[in-house]
């Protein structure tokens, strides 16, 4: 949100109160509590009818330390984000005449005595980011002020619902240093940076072409080795280097605003950091790595239909591991029911088992609402477990599906029921949900347990989410919960799977859909889908091609789309061909893969990795938003154009190219023109891929014929150094290669496997029985 005009004035109807001093400083245990008044103090006088901004220092976790600037104290605490990893006891705190400091690990935030308000945050004796005159502001606004400035409470923000009015707003600005850049804030489809962006965080259904999102997380980082995240679950504005150019603002309504400086130095350290806070994934099941296929959204099928398609793609040699009934599983005008169709299923148990046979997972659709003429509407109404306006009338709202109302996921006993629901589905053989939708969440409404409507409406997603994975992990045990959802919000990485949402079945949206994906992976979430071919529409069988190439080469794939079906065979047959290519290409990869998702589990580092996360001292890659790693490995560029021509960068090192063995010595970029049948794939400098002897499922044992493939190098740590790979397997066993090179050789061994092979890629291949293998490079 834009409070000023310029560089000197402010909107009208704003009346600016910054933080002009740190008039005193208290140290406490673990704390600083800085008194800032809103005039420089000069006499006693000054002292009286001055408004006064508390600000508070501490620490949740080392290398994290939090900043809460309060006006008025005494206001109901409202909701924020869970924190999961938030412990008491961090940080050390000190007070002298001259300044505070609060030190976490490597960080200390410094708050300077006296004027102008100076707080400034250092690590390893550089400052990394800091707050001076006039970015600690309380902003009163005139009641019309919103409506005159169009900022906030129109349709764009809202997502066609109005933002409540508020009266007064805090905003904070934070250095923004030259040639510093900014990544995150949520799965948003423009421009990889968001310098010069505006940014309202606010889920809406607005699909991939818009400047909306579905997945809005208040986190960001900067290629200056810091993270920033905002505790406030409802909206938040970011003006980034876009109101001050020097500075990156963020505001919220209301009497307190808190964030928290996350401390890298490297990015992947501050995702690491940012999800020990908030959360880490799940680990998700070895079978959900494989292909899905939909039923896309209104194209008309039934049990044959079904049966049909899962049947073709066996008969085309096409490995499938999960089938995904979309919405009309269930009766039309009866979202949700949970309640096969008895029109076109009229034996769901009978299929699923059928299904099951064809060792087919099964993964259905579901929202949150419920429609009128569901038969569940009238006994949600009844009991009190549907949203309410403030009148004690049911909210309800046709756009969706007729009278339908919203499940209140703040009353215990709704989430029970709705998870009673979900349970029946279960029994019958269903193993995943699509939670879809979760965006449109009303503003007009009063919720079970009294929260915020304005800060329900981004967490509502998070309550209905963890409703539906606790069912799975309670059903199908650790490890084996997974939901395909579309809204996120801060936390939404514990619970995997996410897609992209709606897109189109263009080049362009095949792009905007992966920008999408490296600014969520830039957020802290790990494991990423897409509807590949698109969505809306129906691709042209270029479009389909190269698209499949991409979703295979993504943490997850599934065929789905609107109108028209996306198996394979309906566009032509090197559809098919292609189609076998990656989906068995990415079986292969399955130890690769896999030990990148349990370390995505560990530590955060998403599988689809941005080339900043893993190449962060390389200035080249600051603004790469067309190709991305996969895993720490395996460098991806997908083919965006009809005649296939690709342009991307390699990073310093021998890149080999997957297919051919090629190598190339970065850096450099590379301009490359690619059949159907192929994509940019390099292998890192001295990579160790591990290679499964299986491609027709993704959950076997690695371990039984896997092929370790060492990669050429040309670093001089590479080749005279070693490393270690661990290939773990779906029920846990798992063995330690050690990986030595040393004068143009290479000793591989592993105490606890025994039959396995190693290829020196571009050499020989050999197999051991002993635990050790020593091959020349």
């Amino acid at each position: 949100m834009k409070f000023t005009d310029g560089f000197w004035q402010t909107r009208p109807g704003v009346t600016p109160l910054f933080a002009q001093e740190a008039y005193d400083i208290v140290a406490g245990e673990n704390s600083l509590t800085v008194t800032a008044p809103t005039k420089i103090i000069n006499g006693r006088s000054d002292t009286v009818s001055r408004p006064t901004l508390t600000v508070t220092l501490s620490s949740p976790l080392p290398d994290i330390i939090a900043v809460r600037i309060e006006h008025f104290q005494g206001i109901r605490e409202e909701l924020g984000f869970d924190l999961v990893g938030a412990e008491a006891g961090h940080g050390t705190a000190s007070a002298t005449q001259t300044a505070g400091t609060l030190t976490s690990g490597d960080l200390t935030a410094t708050v300077a005595t006296g004027s102008p308000w100076n707080l400034s945050f250092s690590a390893q004796g550089r400052t990394i980011t800091s707050s001076g005159h006039k970015s600690v502001g309380y902003m009163k606004v005139a009641p019309d002020f919103e409506a005159t400035s169009g900022i906030v409470g129109n349709a764009r923000l809202a997502g066609r619902q109005h933002s409540p009015k508020a009266d007064a707003y805090i905003h904070e600005q934070l250095a923004l240093g030259v040639g510093e850049l900014v990544y995150g804030l949520g799965e948003r489809f423009g421009p990889l940076v968001k310098n010069g962006q505006v940014v309202d965080v606010w889920n809406a259904d607005g699909g991939t072409s818009s400047e909306q999102a579905y997945k809005n997380v208040p986190f960001y980082l900067t290629n200056r080795g810091y993270g920033v995240l905002v505790n406030h679950p409802g909206h938040v504005s970011y003006e980034i280097g876009s109101e001050s150019v020097e500075r990156v603002q963020f505001s919220v309504a209301g009497e307190s605003l808190e964030y928290f400086i996350i401390y890298g130095p490297g990015p992947k350290q501050i995702l690491e950091r940012y999800t020990a806070l908030t959360g880490r994934p799940a680990h998700v099941p070895a079978w959900t790595y494989g292909l899905w296929l939909s039923t896309s959204f209104t194209a008309k099928y039934d049990a044959e239909t079904v049966s049909s398609f899962i049947d073709a793609m066996a008969e085309r040699d096409l490995p499938l591991s999960v089938f995904h009934f979309d919405c009309f599983w269930m009766r039309e005008f009866n979202w949700c029911d949970f309640t096969w169709d008895p029109r076109t299923f009229p034996d769901p148990e009978g299929m699923l088992a059928r299904l099951h046979e064809k060792d087919v997972h099964i993964c259905v659709w579901i929202n949150p609402y419920i429609g009128q003429r569901s038969p569940l509407f009238a006994k949600a109404q009844a009991a009190g477990y549907l949203l309410k306006r403030p009148n004690g009338d049911v909210w309800q709202s046709d756009l969706w599906q007729a009278g339908m109302g919203l499940v209140d996921f703040t009353n215990p006993d709704a989430t029970a029921w709705y998870q009673s629901e979900l349970r029946r589905l279960l029994d019958q053989g269903v193993d995943a949900f699509k939670t879809d939708f979760g965006e449109r969440i009303p503003l007009d409404v009063e919720y079970f347990d009294g929260s915020s409507p304005e800060r329900m409406h981004n967490y509502y997603t998070q309550l209905y989410n963890q409703a539906v994975f606790n069912v799975l992990k309670e059903a199908r045990g650790e490890g084996e919960a997974v939901l395909f959802s579309r809204s996120a919000t801060v936390g939404g990485q514990q619970l995997p799977v996410h897609w992209g949402g709606d897109s189109t079945s263009t080049y362009e949206s095949m792009a905007e859909t992966l920008r999408g994906g490296l600014s969520l992976a830039l957020s802290g979430f790990a494991f990423w889908s897409h509807d590949i071919g698109g969505f809306e529409g129906t691709p042209d069988s270029a479009v389909f091609k190269r698209w499949t190439a991409f979703g295979l080469l993504s943490s997850h794939s599934r065929f789905h789309g609107s109108s028209s079906y996306r198996v394979p065979w309906i566009f032509d047959d090197e559809a098919v061909e292609v189609t076998r290519t990656f989906t068995k290409l990415k079986l292969a990869l399955m130890p690769y893969l896999y030990a990148a998702g349990l370390e995505a589990a560990a530590t955060g580092t998403p599988l689809l990795r941005p080339m900043q996360l893993e190449f962060s001292n390389d200035p080249a890659t600051g603004y790469l938003d067309r190709q991305y790693m996969l895993g720490a490995d395996l460098l991806v560029a997908p083919v965006f154009t009809a005649d296939g021509t690709v342009e991307f960068y390699l990073p310093v090192g021998t890149w080999t190219n997957f297919f051919t063995g090629e190598t190339v010595t970065g850096p450099c970029w590379r301009r490359e023109t690619h059949g159907f049948d192929s994509i940019p794939l390099y292998v890192r400098d001295g990579a160790v891929v591990g290679i499964g002897a299986r491609q027709d499922r993704p959950d076997y044992n690695y371990l039984d014929g896997l092929t370790l493939q060492l990669y050429p190098s040309s670093l001089p740590d590479v080749l005279n150094g070693s490393r270690q790979v661990t290939v773990t397997n779906p029920d846990g066993d798992s063995a330690v290669f050690t990986i030595q090179r040393s004068e143009g050789h290479a000793t591989v061994s592993s105490p606890s496997a025994s039959t396995w092979s190693v290829r020196v890629v571009g050499g020989q291949t050999v197999a051991t029985t002993t635990g050790k293998v020593e091959v020349a490079l």
